[in-house]
């Protein structure tokens, strides 16, 4: 049996891929995994794989680090060539970041049919990477599997198919509720000798946030100031460092602060045990804007938009952009309870993939 290809290259992506492998294994359909690259440290090491549940990648195309452009170019390269060698049966990419792009590309140049996985999301900002990587693999893709129902709608707009869309859930979901109870097991929040909802948590890397200095310099500032009130946790991301380190100011990111804890990034269970303990979740990530509104906990969005615009409208996120007056009013309305407690969002249940399975197995017979 020709095996799929799944695709990762960032940490997200290997959340989402995971129960996509738990429920391929029930079906019997052969599967390869392709690690990009794009993104490799010690918490992409066995460990990371073992603690998902899935096994260390098939392929590892190595493609590291880069300018947007060159890296998307290299992963491009060695994914087509590796497509030359072992075609798949179809390539299966997660999300938004290059590695998604560049296989999507290098795929449906060869015939190779692409099936995306999180489709449809838009924050209608092209200044964003990640919009033009969602519109380019959308547009190419020959099966779209959507998490929200904003994400057909929007697929349906630029003249998609219905039958090539379907809304199936948020996968990243079914992970958050598989490993839920062993990131509670892993206790984090006594290990920094924090409380339960007593600190906060933040995570920090767009650049619209970190690549201007006065902008990075301001919030880093702020979330100093913030922590008087409350103790927050900061898993520091390598890009922010790196941004703190150019604008002068990586002293202010170190572990010897106070009340502004700044650790390097957390495994994947560890940071869940944090988000789930947290009293208040400041981010500009789009996956902690999902998986908070799931744990019931208050999001600060650090962005003026957001694709995934079900998480304001029925979940516990709210934009606030990087405006010091506006983080902090929404700050203190979370710590003092002022939040709604959101809605459940449909078909973010913890059987997204089962469904995503069972379709996509049914579109592979009819192609067969």
């Amino acid at each position: 049996m020709t095996p799929l290809d799944l695709v990762g290259g960032a940490r997200p992506n290997f959340v989402k891929l995971a129960p996509v492998v738990w429920a391929l294994r029930r079906t019997g359909l052969a599967y390869r995994i392709v690690h990009t690259g794009q993104h490799y440290d010690d918490e992409m090491s066995e460990s990371f794989f073992k603690d998902l549940r899935i096994p260390a990648p098939d392929v590892h195309l190595g493609a590291g680090s880069g300018l947007a452009g060159a890296q998307t170019a290299r992963i491009l390269e060695r994914y087509e060539a590796h497509l030359l060698a072992a075609r798949p049966a179809a390539t299966v990419v997660f999300g938004d970041v290059n590695s998604t792009l560049a296989c999507a590309l290098a795929a449906v140049k060869l015939g190779v049919p692409v099936v995306h996985v999180e489709a449809g999301l838009r924050s209608f900002d092209r200044t964003m990477p990640e919009e033009i990587n969602r519109l380019v693999t959308d547009a190419v893709a020959d099966l779209l599997f959507a998490s929200e129902p904003s994400g057909l709608e929007n697929l349906e707009r630029e003249g998609v198919p219905s039958e090539r869309a379907c809304l199936v859930g948020n996968v990243m979901i079914d992970t958050l509720l598989a490993e839920l109870p062993a990131a509670r097991a892993c206790d984090t929040t006594a290990s920094f000798s924090l409380k339960d909802k007593g600190y906060g948590l933040v995570t920090l890397h767009r650049p619209s946030n970190v690549d201007d200095a006065r902008t990075l310099a301001r919030l880093v500032e702020l979330l100093h100031e913030l922590s008087r009130t409350l103790p927050i946790v900061f898993p520091v991301h390598p890009r922010t460092l790196a941004a703190a380190r150019r604008h002068g100011i990586a002293e202010r990111l170190t572990a010897t602060q106070a009340r502004l804890i700044c650790v390097e990034p957390l495994p994947y269970r560890h940071a869940l045990s944090l988000m789930a303990g947290a009293a208040v979740v400041l981010t500009d990530s789009g996956g902690l804007q999902e998986e908070t509104s799931v744990l019931g906990v208050p999001c600060l969005t650090l962005r003026e938009n957001t694709e995934r615009p079900i998480t304001v409208e029925r979940g516990t996120s709210r934009l606030v952009g990087n405006d010091p007056a506006k983080i902090t009013r929404a700050f203190h309305d979370a710590v003092a309870g002022r939040w709604p407690r959101g809605q459940s969002i449909p078909l973010w249940d913890g059987e997204a993939s089962v469904r995503l399975v069972t379709v996509l197995a049914s579109w592979l017979d009819a192609r067969a």
